[in-house]
This record gives C-alpha cells, structure tokens and sequence, in this order.
C-alpha cells in the first residue's frame, strides 16, 4: 500500500486555540500541533512567551494530505480567519506573539503565500495594508499539552472575543 507523502504547514493568526480549532477541521488535515515559533528564546514555555522578550509567535503546525487539501487552500483558510492588517494583534489579544505570520517550509510555499498575499493586496480585500510576515520555517516548539485541542477539550467550537 502507498504511504501518502504529508506535507506541513505553519501559520500564526492570534491566539493558536481558535486557529487550531479551525484548521483541525478540514479534510485532509492529519494533524494539528499548537506551539511557538520564529523567536530567539531556546525550549520557550507559554509564560515566557505571553512576556514578548521572546520573539515566538503563537503558531499552529498542521501536517496535511496535499492530495485532499492543497497548500493553497490553507492559505484561504488563514486569511479568512483573521484580520492580516493587525499588527501585533488578534482582538484582545495584544504583543508580537500574535503577529500575523506564515512560516514557509519550502521555497514553493513561499511563492504560493507571496501571491495569495499580492492577490489580496491587488484586490483591495482590506481597508488598511496587510502586514503578515511571510518567512521560512524555524524551529517549531510545542506548546505544552493543556494548550493542544483547547477548545475542543472544553466543548467550545470557538474562542469568545
């Protein structure tokens, strides 16, 4: 039988619990993992995070199927779900660990989050410029496990702003 080949991508919109929450439903999504990443602090826990010396954004790492859900497909889902033109901020929730940012893990991710942006951009979706960081992928580091599947361990479908 043959294996499929999984692929993962990275994405920071605010708070990792509803974008996990989000991304965890689409078909061919394998898995989610809540976490940090892009900072310069080794092994960050959630309480050196929340102080922003770090430089990690909260981010939610998704290994996905690219023959049931395309790269492209969750770059739609990213931008529909959150406001790109938020800097450092979701919401409520304030600091650069809430940073609008897409951690690249190939140069073919890269191109593609590039275009999804300028196509946006061109379209004038949002009143105000977008400012994702659109980067390559660093160290991804997990979350701890309270924080994975937050919202669905707690019977929310998700997060009350």
């Amino acid at each position: 039988m043959d294996t499929p080949s999984l692929e993962k991508a990275t994405f920071g919109a605010g708070c990792f619990w509803g974008v996990e929450a989000t991304f965890r439903q689409l078909p061919g999504i394998v898995s989610t993992a809540a976490g940090y990443e892009g900072g310069t602090y080794p092994d960050p826990t959630y309480l050196d995070v929340c102080t922003d010396q770090t430089g990690h954004a909260e981010v939610v790492q998704v290994e996905y199927d690219p023959r049931k859900v395309s790269y492209e497909q969750l770059l739609r889902i990213f931008w529909d779900n959150h406001d790109p033109t938020q800097l450092n901020r979701q919401g409520p929730d304030c600091g650069t660990q809430y940073r609008s940012v897409i951690f690249c893990h190939s140069p073919e991710q890269e191109a593609a989050a590039r275009v999804s942006k300028e196509k946006l951009e061109k379209q004038r979706r949002y009143a105000r410029p977008i400012v994702t960081q659109i980067v390559p992928a660093s160290t991804f580091y997990r979350a701890e496990e309270y924080h994975q599947q937050y919202l669905e361990k707690r019977g929310l479908s998700h997060c009350h702003i």
